[in-house]
């Protein structure tokens, strides 16, 4: 006999149930036919990767959340991938006869050992864009046109993003003069200033151990507007990988205006930093300005992070669309549709009594071949229990057909969420049904 096992989750991890996947496939669909719109095909790779995949691609604080997955029997050392972008460059470096430019989109789970807590978990659901073989900074400019199309479909209306470059970034600690392996501390230091203010990027520098003189000679940058390029360009003009940045911060703002995004939504900051060691670019993060609620989207060029698989080295630039907080959000300010129903069935189709039980299956079947998501009671019992399960599941219509109705060739069509019913012929039940449906 079985051991009675206790029913829980492992931490970090959760289920979903119906109703809330109802609204995650609708973020989800509306990103889709965002992707496909721009000419993005669709990509799916294995949850599992070779460890040595995935080691070395994203720096040492990211690679301690990487889950080992190796096989009690087997002799490979596997892991459960970190993000998309690392699987991405696998297959392009795999396939080299791929068209180029490749775009292509995925959306699909990755795993992170991080410390559970509210609104993030070690398995999440992640949503990027790729376009891999252009060196166009139109390339980048229609990955943040994308963003801007995918946010206001779901109903965004307050949100701004933010522009930096990863150039722009190794200029600074080369001005600064602050030694290579400090720079780590140093761009996670400045990458805090809109929430900790001047005085407290100061503090975290120091007690990342960056330099005295170096501290003053940031704090100084740090008193230029974020999105003074002129000033920029003035203060680092004697660093080329600096210059070379900004040059393409320019062409990228003039390319997304002619892809017609508001200029109000774009804003060069200088001091933005992503995380991840394999940007070479433009790094773009879109925020939600009101109300304040982080980033939603964040992405960047990576031109080097295929030839790390392949001989041949191909530029590639991408974003990801954080749709967990996404869901998230629009559950809370309750962005979704009024229309998007507890349930995917359309219509209960009742049973009246044994006798009539094959009559109801067979218009369960009518009905569902004609596109009506449809379901048919099982048991043969009373009425008052059919209609409470309808009701309980918000199912917003049953029809019942009984004996007299069927002697009269109609059908009764009940609307659950006013408890109006009228008959109907049973020739027209069909396009009767159809038309409430699309009405409610």
């Amino acid at each position: 006999m079985a051991t009675w096992v206790e029913p829980r989750l492992p931490r970090g991890m959760r289920d979903i149930l119906p109703q809330k996947m109802l609204q995650r496939r609708y973020v989800m669909r509306v990103i889709e036919n965002v992707f496909e719109r721009f000419g993005f095909e669709p990509l799916q790779t294995p949850a599992l990767e070779l460890a040595q995949t995935l080691l070395g691609k994203y720096g040492p604080d990211a690679e301690k959340l990487i889950y080992d997955a190796r096989h009690r029997e087997g002799k490979e050392e596997l892991a459960l991938r970190y993000d998309l972008s690392v699987p991405l460059s696998r297959v392009v470096a795999m396939n080299p006869e791929l068209t180029k430019p490749f775009k292509r989109y995925q959306i699909a789970p990755v795993w992170r050992a991080e410390r559970p807590q509210k609104g993030r978990y070690r398995e999440f659901y992640q949503c990027d864009a790729d376009i891999v073989g252009a060196t166009s900074m139109l390339a980048d400019a229609e990955i943040i046109a994308m963003i801007f199309a995918i946010l206001s479909e779901l109903g965004f209306k307050e949100f701004v993003t933010k522009l930096n470059h990863r150039q722009v970034l190794t200029a600074l600690g080369e001005y600064s003069g602050v030694p290579t392996e400090l720079l780590g501390g140093l761009y996670r230091a400045i990458d805090k200033l809109e929430k900790i203010g001047r005085d407290g990027v100061r503090a975290e520098m120091v007690k990342n151990q960056i330099p005295a003189p170096a501290v003053e000679k940031i704090l100084a940058l740090l008193d230029l507007p974020t999105d003074d390029l002129a000033a920029w360009r003035e203060i680092l003009r004697a660093y080329p990988r600096g210059i070379a940045g900004i040059d393409e911060l320019e062409q990228l703002t003039q390319h997304t205006r002619a892809l017609g995004v508001n200029p109000a939504r774009l804003q060069v900051d200088l001091t933005m930093v992503r995380g991840l060691e394999y940007y070479t670019g433009p790094i773009f993060e879109t925020v939600v300005t009101e109300p304040k609620i982080g980033s939603l989207t964040g992405g960047g060029r990576y031109d080097g992070l295929i030839g790390l698989f392949s001989k041949t080295a191909l530029p590639a630039t991408g974003t990801t669309v954080g749709i967990e907080r996404i869901i998230d959000v629009m559950d809370e300010l309750r962005m979704f549709p009024p229309n998007l129903g507890k349930t995917v069935t359309q219509v209960l189709v009742t049973v009246f009594d044994a006798t009539q039980r094959a009559a109801s299956l067979a218009l369960g079947m009518e009905l569902r071949a004609a596109g009506v998501n449809t379901e048919v009671w099982y048991d043969a019992d009373g009425l008052g229990k059919q209609l409470k399960y309808a009701a309980a599941k918000a199912i917003p219509f049953a029809l019942i057909a009984g004996p007299d109705e069927n002697a009269a060739a109609v059908i009764t069509l009940r609307d659950l969420n006013s408890g109006e019913q009228s008959q109907i012929a049973r020739d027209e039940i069909i396009a009767r049904l159809g038309e409430k449906i699309a009405a409610a």
